[in-house]
């Protein structure tokens, strides 16, 4: 992987992670694009530049981690579930994170889905606190993201969306929630990997996880902004087009290499 390769897939990282799109989903379309060979350090280049992206949230709602630790009782409950799921089932995670298959069908049904979710969900309550059990329920739904196309941020502001809160409150809990479970999922990678990373392989993640992070700044705002004026159908049409596509081209053997 070069420079250049490194820094495309790290905009699509920063871009799409808090989009309801599938981050994973994408970078792993731009690597197939960019003719990138599936290596470890492939997949772990994928999983550990979301830390560059993660450390966004911190920034931007830096005040917000100054609360109580009720806030982070909260965070780690909701944390659990993926956790405990995405130790036990590492291994088919890898498998599944090298098949565009898997990345088409996801996002397109999983565009099907936004269409209807802003009716599905439009009943809110005017209490917003989310609680354990409202946690709990969350974290189940972001468990279902370990698919790669689903996204993880789609799955658990549906699963807060679910449980009434509102658009904006289940989005920047989804945010809060990202920040453990990707470094989770960040520092295992390179437990796991280490051994096999080069002084270029470092290079290429630090680079990697500062153009994310710069990148993802940018797109939470516009995110949230958008999400609370016009819903989710917008996101739904997008990923609907984009899997429909992939399939197309899947089902014509059409090689997605393009450089």
């Amino acid at each position: 992987m070069s420079i250049l390769q490194a820094i495309i897939i790290a905009l699509v990282e920063g871009i799409t992670e808090f989009l309801p799109i599938s981050s994973t989903g994408h970078m792993i379309i731009a690597t197939k694009l960019l003719g990138i060979p599936p290596s470890e350090f492939l997949n772990a280049f994928i999983v550990n530049i979301q830390f560059g992206a993660i450390l966004s949230v911190i920034v931007l709602y830096w005040k917000r981690f100054f609360q109580t630790i009720d806030f982070y009782k909260k965070l780690f409950i909701a944390f659990l579930p993926a956790a405990v799921f995405g130790f036990l089932l590492s291994d088919a995670i890898d498998m599944l994170l090298e098949s565009v298959l898997v990345v088409s069908i996801s996002l397109f049904l999983g565009g099907i889905v936004l269409l209807f979710v802003d009716k599905w969900f439009q009943k809110t309550t005017d209490n917003q606190e989310i609680g354990t059990k409202k946690a709990l329920f969350i974290g189940f739904f972001q468990v279902i993201a370990m698919i790669p196309g689903v996204s993880r941020s789609a799955a658990t502001i549906i699963g807060g969306m679910a449980q009434k809160l509102t658009r904006k409150n289940a989005a920047e809990f989804s945010f809060f929630l990202a920040v453990p479970t990707m470094f989770a999922a960040s520092a295992y990678k390179l437990l796991k990997g280490y051994h096999v990373f080069t002084v270029d392989h470092i290079h290429l993640l630090i680079v990697g996880n500062l153009v994310a992070f710069v990148v993802a700044m940018l797109a939470i705002k516009f995110f949230i902004a958008f999400l609370t004026k016009y819903g989710f159908k917008a996101f739904g049409y997008y990923r609907i087009a984009i899997g429909l596509t992939l399939l197309i081209l899947l089902l014509l053997k059409i090689n997605l290499t393009i450089v």
